[in-house]
């Protein structure tokens, strides 16, 4: 009796020193900030002193992109480690109260989520999810422990319900009122609040701020750390930023009372390219919906001081399929057998271990290939709808996109199209279509009209 007993302790003292090795990870995700708008990339206008920070802390991905130029597409691809392509998922939900079970990221694709909960982590969704309208794809139904937040694209940010789409709940249960006051706080507190429980089990928190998406809204409180930005517009927007930036720095201050920061890993990136208005996408060429660098390149780093060497920067370009297979290494998983991801575990090349390339190629497809776009080495081909032509840059001597050479490569535009087409080949056509297309050829009209009435013949 004595030795079974002695067997079970052991055991038992195995599985906690286990879970305590093992990093919390946190996942933080904004919605449609641009690439300058942070003080790491150069912004100077809006204040992020706790990103900087945490960022000069750890790792910065100089070349660091998403798979996907907007919203939802993009978040089922960071979910799964998998072009969202792979599974029919390159397009925004239709734009209805609620959509069916069949419209979202199928139940039978592997989250970030489920893949840790296997490890002995607890799991938390918070914030924003819009990658499956109907109750059965929402966040407990794909491996999250805890959720709080609303199931669609935007909301305002006070958190009135509207419908069931753009009302908060909680593990299904809808919020009351009286416990919300501005949604970027709320979500804040909340993943504050999980980080505090008393729990053994490391976490995994998906923190997917709507900030700064419209609606436009914000507090008195934030819009005086922006009064110096003269144009209202940029002014509003800069304190939504600026109200991610200081909930951070309340989750690094939990991390540190709670005696956690040094074997926790942080991760922020923005979903995609900052939205047309009041974001700051320069130096890139475009925003939000384009796959020009300014819709795809996201600020974008990694913060884990046990593991890693802080002031670095990393301009190899990745991409945010290789944070599934990074926390899952991270985990101590066996990401071998994880034979479907995409994307490729980051922790030896950020460590100097691997000194080759994350990826030679990366590839990306809006509705169904309506618009592509491949990297390979140096050179970019965008098959632009927007321009109505297939584009080709060299970003090692242009990597703001300026001048389009592939007049003069044809060679290399038939070998990226055939690269694309064998890629393609393993995907599947859209599940569903949103109105992209369309918008996309508006927005080329509205440009040449713009210019034409701005142009004036000697």
């Amino acid at each position: 009796m004595k030795c079974q007993l002695k067997i079970i302790l052991f055991i038992f003292l195995c599985i906690s020193i286990n879970a305590q090795e093992k990093p919390n990870i946190i996942l933080v995700l904004t919605d449609d900030q641009g690439w300058a708008d942070v003080g790491f990339n150069g912004s100077t206008d809006i204040p992020t002193p706790h990103l900087d920070r945490m960022a000069s802390q750890g790792v910065i991905f100089s070349n660091g992109y998403v798979s996907h130029p907007y919203c939802s597409p993009s978040r089922a691809g960071l979910l799964t480690g998998r072009y969202q392509a792979r599974f029919g998922h390159d397009c925004n939900m239709p734009y209805k109260e609620e959509n069916d079970a069949s419209v979202g990221t199928p139940l039978s694709e592997k989250m970030i989520s489920e893949a840790l909960k296997g490890q002995g982590y607890r799991t938390s969704a918070i914030g924003k999810w819009h990658v499956g309208d109907h109750p059965s794809l929402y966040p407990p139904a794909q491996g999250f422990d805890h959720w709080f937040g609303f199931p669609g694209g935007n909301m305002n940010y006070w958190g009135y319900p509207a419908n069931p789409l753009q009302t908060i709940y909680r593990n299904r249960k809808e919020v009351s009122q009286s416990e919300l006051s501005y949604l970027t706080d709320d979500f804040t507190n909340e993943a504050i609040d999980f980080i505090a429980r008393e729990d053994d089990r490391p976490f995994f928190i998906y923190l997917a701020y709507n900030a700064p998406h419209s609606p436009d809204h914000t507090t008195k409180e934030y819009l005086e750390k922006t009064q110096h930005i003269e144009y209202g517009g940029r002014n509003v927007y800069a304190s939504m930023v600026n109200a991610v930036d200081t909930g951070i720095g309340k989750i690094d201050s939990t991390l540190i009372a709670n005696n956690m920061k040094e074997n926790t890993i942080v991760v922020f990136l923005s979903d995609n390219g900052g939205r047309v208005e009041h974001a700051d996408n320069r130096p890139f060429r475009g925003h939000k919906g384009m796959l020009f660098e300014g819709g795809i390149k996201v600020p974008f780093f990694i913060n884990w001081p046990k593991k890693l060497k802080g002031n670095q920067v990393y301009d190899k370009p990745v991409i945010s399929l290789d944070l599934f297979p990074t926390f899952l290494q991270a985990a101590h998983g066996d990401v071998s057998k994880e034979t479907d991801l995409d994307g490729k575990s980051l922790l030896p090349y950020i460590s100097n271990e691997n000194k080759d390339n994350p990826h030679n190629i990366l590839f990306w497809r809006s509705v169904g290939g309506f618009e592509y776009a491949v990297r390979k080495g140096d050179y970019k081909l965008y098959k632009s709808a927007y321009k109505n032509k297939t584009l080709l840059f060299n970003l090692k001597k242009d990597s703001y996109e300026r001048y389009d050479i592939a007049d003069e490569n044809p060679e290399i535009i038939a070998q990226l199209e055939a690269d694309y087409i064998e890629w393609d080949s393993k995907n599947i056509v859209p599940g569903w279509v949103d109105p992209h297309p369309e918008n996309v050829i508006k927005e080329e009209k509205r440009l040449q009209k713009s210019l034409k009435k701005s142009i004036r013949s000697k």
